[in-house]
């Protein structure tokens, strides 16, 4: 049942999240809000048949094409999850600061393109593109803009539970080479920073550069892989990098 496994984790007595409610009509809304949980990440949120699918990305999503990020695809939130940011409290699951580090609409793209170019799709082609784990879609956000694709991984690691896919930026006049997330930072909703929302403006200021920020991964196979895709992007750097847009 949708929502069942939003609902079984959350105490709603407890946190400030909203209750686990389908809505009835669906739009074509997303929304990335940075989550300083146990590790601090990003969740990349469409809304689709009136929830948002949801994954958790370690890195962010980016405007290089040629940064793979990996994407962890995590149970279903409500519509009304959308603009929620604030503090989620200790011991509750996923405690600590949520910010709406951006907003915007999502158009699924035909898995056909036509004359080289992808075109907009349905609802139902979004539905095959998900189960076949190959979905392509056009952003029109605040930050995020453009084509992407979301495409899940066969390879299963020992204690995989199959969920792992890779958030990647097409070709397209949004890309941005060497584009540093860091630099795109604060709510899209109140400005505020991290340290702001988790009312500590004295607290150290995350960036994604740095090791010491991710935190400890619990899960020696999404250790592994988030190394390895580490690796691979330091290799895949120029010495010097394009100057990001405006």
């Amino acid at each position: 049942m949708a929502l069942e496994e939003y609902k079984r984790k959350r105490r709603f007595e407890q946190t400030p999240e909203p209750p686990p409610k389908v809505e009835k009509k669906t739009g074509h809304r997303f929304v990335v809000q940075k989550h300083d949980a146990t590790r601090l990440h990003y969740d990349f949120r469409l809304e689709l048949d009136g929830v948002l699918k949801s994954w958790a990305v370690p890195k962010g999503p980016s405007l290089d094409p040629g940064d793979k990020r990996l994407a962890m695809e995590v149970e279903d939130h409500p519509v009304s999850y959308f603009d929620f940011e604030g503090i989620i409290p200790e011991g509750n699951y996923g405690a600590g600061a949520v910010m709406v580090w951006d907003v915007g609409t999502w158009q699924p793209l035909s898995p056909l393109p036509v004359n080289g170019k992808y075109v907009p799709g349905t609802d139902e082609e979004a539905r095959q593109m998900l189960a076949k784990g190959d979905l392509k879609f056009r952003l029109e956000g605040k930050k995020l803009k453009g084509d992407f694709a979301l495409i899940k991984m066969r390879g299963r690691r020992p204690g995989s539970k199959g969920n792992e896919w890779l958030l990647i930026k097409k070709h397209d006049d949004s890309a941005v080479e060497g584009y540093d997330i860091d630099g795109a930072d604060g709510s899209v909703l109140s400005g505020r920073s991290m340290a702001a929302i988790a009312g500590d403006e004295g607290s150290a200021e995350w960036r994604s550069s740095r090791p010491a920020g991710r935190g400890k991964l619990k899960a020696a196979w999404l250790a592994d892989a988030v190394a390895k895709m580490d690796q691979k992007n330091l290799a895949k750097k120029p010495a010097v990098k394009k100057k990001q847009k405006a």
